[in-house]
């Protein structure tokens, strides 16, 4: 007994079935975590090293190229890109996407524990650790308070951020700005002079007064009795009055050579949030974990610790749960949207509230069994997975479709309704099944798919495959059990019906009857006239594919966030005060030209990766995108234009797209355009890079352009005389850290209070105000007790600071990168490319693109093999099908017809080549033969069953199958609708993939009906020819011999 016939007979079987795939679904569903991407595990590596006060070539020769040299010769190693900069060398490894970054990070141990013996003694252990989307921080807050700063940020330490940390799935938080308490001994330097006192002796005598230290053990009677010193600060007075030297007998004390201050450490980083300083903080998730659960836990318990701590208030900044929860909540809709609207649609084809039904019911079944396997399958239910369910919406009622049309068309010619459901089921059994295993034969090259493409739309095809499978299942059970039982024949309709539901009935039955007496009409003209309907067909691709070039191509479509970010720079070594006037110019004008601000919040100062006290940021949150009329790129570009004009400053402005495709682009840097210079000498590089700069600034497209190579700090050499250090009996560690006290200040120790730390630093007082010639007349003590003048040992020399130098694959490199706004990356990348032929390279340097160009090259590579391999897959299921190597050729010649719309549909919406249009292309390659495959199936079977000439044949089955195919392309249209609109909250991430897929489906659904019959007859027309050696011409003949 066949599967569509048990579940005819046994209803409550049937039934049962599908009620625990429901309430397995929706336990399922319950159970799902919430993402917005799928999770993706970036294949690389960092190891990191410092050598203090080591300028970046000596770094790169003496650390980076060892640690290079030894990591480029681990398995698997694609790309190794490194940073020297003073002190400190950061080397990043990338590894084939796949590699099981566990055993790859055991390879690059073993091979650094082979180099650790080649790097200077004072090297830090290099250490290694993985590269971490969680990196980024999920949530960020703004803390004000009108407490004392210190005691504020004491606060926040010590109790909002440890009770934060604490909630399940943080990792840490991260605390910028405010003040932190410290201690400072700040030394009158004319007294030290005076006094002939060292400095080395002061921060010693602190460090030997301020000890807690075990004295030993005595025994008293039945017990030991542990003795100890507690030699610790107690209170600043016993700093104070700590003696520090003898001088003719008379004890100096602390505080007669200086002043003991309870203040704060130097401020080196300011954070604002609306208009008033305040503090920053950073939730960052623990890898794995699910953001929107961590972030409502996080909130939650900010909601708490604002009741117990009223006097600090917290607000939110940013919060990517926010965004997550919307973009998921708009797709669910969109799913919902094209639910109805499919629905809809068949019931203006069916003209029947039960068969609608019938149908309808079997979305939701299929959707839930599908959610089960989402969860059982470990994916998370993010963008993807439910952008899948919402194109999947289209396909998978397909099979249902066609079973129910072709049993209510045999209830239409008096059979049973039992018999019509059997039959009827039994008859479009095997196209159907073959229908659905193409749509989930095209994902399988996805699986194999490698490089970021690979990983991020791997869950899509496992869940549109999933979604066919369940709807497949749905239409050979419950389907055919439901038609046995709810289907009823609408009668004819006299033309004197007087309801209005009678009249809409019988005029949509009448016109579908017009519209299959039409299309066979058409369809025997066109049989007739074969040429020119394959002429006239290629004749609109030529043309559509000319059309290619005007449609543009970039790696991903950008999102709107709600988001724009304004980065302030201006020239290296700018004083905190001086950056702090430019931004509050920066902030009115900001204000001004952005109503749609619902909070702001800036930070400057400290420096990072990449940036330094020269450099700040400024993020805007603006209101939800349907509530404003400009888009956050559209707000970018204006506040370019307006902060243009603020002099000795660069500043750049940039829409938040970050969250829906963050990525690794080239250096590091997240601008989507970056071109590469290869070459040793760093000047030529220099100076060919701002050749580039300059050229690719005149692109149109192109904003914010940056070198990468910046010059560094204004400094002052001190160059110690070693000769006359060693005559004079001082080393050189002696003098640097005497200087080094005097300027930065040195840490003596820690001052503890009610068990906390807090550092006593030692340094001389405004010694950041003390000239040079000061400086140099400072003394230092010998070995010997001598006063010597810093001026006999030291030289002076004046340069620019040290420049951070970058290596790609062991090669030099200086990055010129910038952003992209109103024009798509491929046009500009060939406009670029055309402007920089005329620069001339000098031998041994090159010029490349990388960033987000290079990605979309590697994905394009990977696309187009899927594709290729996709096609050749379904053409292997169909020759299996028809036993045939003809019959899938013809049936293939549907997939270039969809070309046609899918061009037309991008160009006219203005939509990108990206790498969802490339998604919809490999869905198309499925879903597009799928009406080919009902014509010529059935075609077949008119020919063999009914005994049927060829040509009336293929008319017959155009005629009876044209109800079913309109159906099932325009509800699978329909269906895709709301996610094409691209309308809500990263709406446009997904738009570009179901534009496509409703291009393809109108051009190929409405020209297949025309072009598949026609070439069917060719061949038959061909074979005939070759078989019987008449010439035969089908088209004149209106029956077959």
């Amino acid at each position: 007994m066949k599967l569509s016939e048990f579940s005819i007979k046994r209803p409550i079987f049937t039934w049962m079935v599908t009620l625990v795939v429901i309430i397995i679904g929706l336990v399922s569903l319950s159970r799902l975590p919430v993402d917005l991407m799928p999770e993706i595990i970036y294949p690389t590596l960092n190891v990191n090293a410092s050598y203090p006060n080591t300028g970046p070539e000596e770094i790169e020769e003496i650390i980076t190229r060892p640690i290079e040299e030894a990591l480029s010769a681990v398995p698997g190693v694609e790309e190794v890109f490194s940073s020297s900069s003073e002190g400190s060398s950061s080397v990043r490894i990338m590894f084939a996407w796949g590699t099981d970054l566990d055993a790859a990070a055991d390879d690059v141990r073993e091979r650094l524990d082979r180099i650790v013996g080649r790097l200077p003694d004072e090297v830090d252990r290099p250490t290694l650790r993985k590269f971490d989307p969680a990196q980024q921080p999920i949530l960020q807050f703004g803390a004000l308070s009108n407490l004392d700063p210190v005691q504020a940020r004491r606060i926040i330490d010590e109790q909002i951020a440890y009770r934060l940390e604490r909630v399940p799935g943080v990792a840490s938080v991260d605390v910028y700005g405010g003040r932190q308490r410290e201690i400072q001994v700040n030394l009158d330097p004319l007294k030290l002079k005076a006094l002939g006192l060292p400095l080395n002796i002061i921060t010693s005598k602190i460090r030997q007064e301020n000890v807690d230290m075990p004295a030993g053990v005595i025994e008293r009677g039945n017990y030991q009795i542990l003795l100890r010193i507690p030699g610790v600060f107690t209170s600043l007075e016993q700093l104070r009055d700590t003696v520090v030297a003898v001088r003719d007998g008379v004890p100096i004390q602390l505080k007669e050579i200086a002043s003991v201050d309870d203040t704060f450490q130097r401020v080196t980083r300011v954070a604002r949030i609306n208009d008033r300083e305040g503090m920053r903080l950073a939730v960052y998730k623990q890898s794995g974990q699910n953001t929107v659960n961590v972030a409502e836990a996080v909130l939650k318990e900010i909601t708490e610790i604002q009741r117990d701590i009223p006097q600090i208030e917290i607000l939110p900044t940013s919060n990517s749960a926010e965004y997550i929860r919307r973009a998921i909540n708009n797709v669910g809709s969109s799913a919902i949207w094209g639910s109805v609207l499919a629905i809809m649609a068949l019931l203006v084809f069916l003209v029947n509230f039960r068969s609608t039904l019938v149908v309808a019911v079997s979305i939701p079944i299929s959707l839930i069994g599908t959610i089960a396997l989402i969860y059982f399958g470990g994916f998370t239910l993010n963008t993807m997975t439910l952008g899948a369910l919402a194109l999947g919406i289209g396909q998978l009622i397909d099979s249902s479709i066609v079973v129910l049309e072709n049993i209510y068309r045999m209830e239409e010619g008096g059979v049973p309704p039992l018999k019509a459901s059997i039959d009827g089921v039994n008859e479009v059994a095997a196209p159907i099944a073959v229908g659905a295993i193409t749509t989930c034969v095209v994902f399988l090259p996805m699986i194999f798919m490698r490089g970021m493409s690979g990983v991020m739309f791997k869950q899509l095809a496992y869940v549109v495959s999933f979604a066919n499978l369940m709807g497949l299942f749905v239409a050979l059970t419950m389907v055919p059990m439901l038609s046995a039982r709810l289907i009823r024949v609408v009668k004819p309709v006299g033309p004197d019906a007087k309801k209005l539901t009678e009249r809409l009935v019988r005029f949509f039955l009448g016109g579908f009857h017009k519209l299959e007496n039409w299309y066979k009409r058409l369809l025997h003209k066109a049989l007739d006239h074969r040429v020119f309907v394959l002429a006239t067909v290629g004749a609109l691709l030529v043309g559509c594919l000319f059309l290619v070039r005007l449609v543009g191509n970039e790696f991903m479509p950008t999102t709107d966030e709600n988001e724009v970010r304004v980065t302030v720079e201006m020239e290296v070594g700018t004083r905190l005060e001086v950056m702090d006037k430019t931004f509050a110019t920066v902030t009115e004008i900001v204000k001004a030209a952005v109503p749609e601000i619902v909070s702001h919040e800036e930070s400057f100062g400290g420096g990072g990766w990449r940036s330094g006290a020269n450099t700040g940021n400024m993020t805007l949150k603006l209101l939800p995108r349907g509530k404003r009329s400009r888009s956050s790129e559209a707000i970018a570009i204006d506040l370019r234009r307006k902060l243009s004009n603020i002099p000795g400053t660069v500043i750049r402005t940039r829409a938040s797209g970050g969250q829906m495709m963050f990525g690794m682009r080239g250096g590091g840097g997240q601008e989507r355009l970056q071109v590469e210079i290869r070459g040793y000498d760093l000047t030529v590089a220099e100076a060919l890079a701002r050749q580039v700069q300059e050229i690719v600034k005149t692109v149109k497209g192109v904003t914010d352009t940056r070198l990468s190579r910046e010059i560094g700090n204004p400094e002052e050499l001190l160059i110690i005389d070693r000769q006359a250090a060693a005559d004079l009996k001082l080393s050189v560690s002696e003098i640097g850290q005497s200087i080094q006290t005097v300027l930065s200040g040195t840490q003596a120790s820690y001052f503890r209070e009610a068990g906390r730390e807090f550092r006593i630093l030692v340094k001389v007082k405004d010694s950041e105000y003390l000239g040079l010639q000061d400086i140099l007349d400072l003394t230092v003590t010998n070995s010997t007790g001598e006063q010597i003048s810093l001026r006999n040992v030291i030289d002076t020399r004046p340069r620019r600071g040290p420049i951070r130098i970058e290596r790609r694959d062991r090669e030099r490199v200086v990055t010129v990168s910038g952003e992209i706004a109103g024009r798509d990356m491929g046009s500009i990348i060939t406009d670029a490319r055309e402007a920089l032929r005329r620069i001339p390279v000098p031998r041994n340097y090159s010029i490349q693109f990388t960033g987000d160009y290079e990605e979309q090259r590697k994905a394009n590579r990977e696309l187009l093999l899927s594709i290729i391999l996709a096609l050749i897959l379904v053409y292997m299921i169909m020759a299996m099908l028809y036993e045939s190597l003809r019959d899938p050729f013809i049936v293939m010649f549907s997939v270039p017809l969809a070309a046609i719309g899918v061009i037309l549909m991008l160009f006219l919406t203005k939509t990108s080549f990206n790498m969802q249009s490339y998604i919809g292309l490999i869905m198309l390659g499925g879903i597009v033969v799928n009406n080919a495959i009902i014509i010529v199936d059935y075609t077949n079977l008119l020919r063999h069953r009914d005994k049927m000439p060829i040509r009336e044949a293929i008319e017959e089955a155009g005629r009876r199958r044209l109800r079913p195919i309109l159906m099932t392309a325009f509800t699978a249209i329909m269906a895709t609708l709301p996610l094409a609109l691209g309308l809500g909250e990263g709406g446009e991430a997904q738009a570009p993939l179901a534009r496509t897929v409703i291009g393809g489906l109108l051009s190929s659904t409405l020209i297949t009906l025309i072009v598949v019959p026609v070439v069917y007859n060719i061949f038959e027309d061909f074979r005939r020819k070759k078989e019987h050696g008449e010439v035969a011409n089908g088209a004149a003949k209106t029956a077959d011999a």
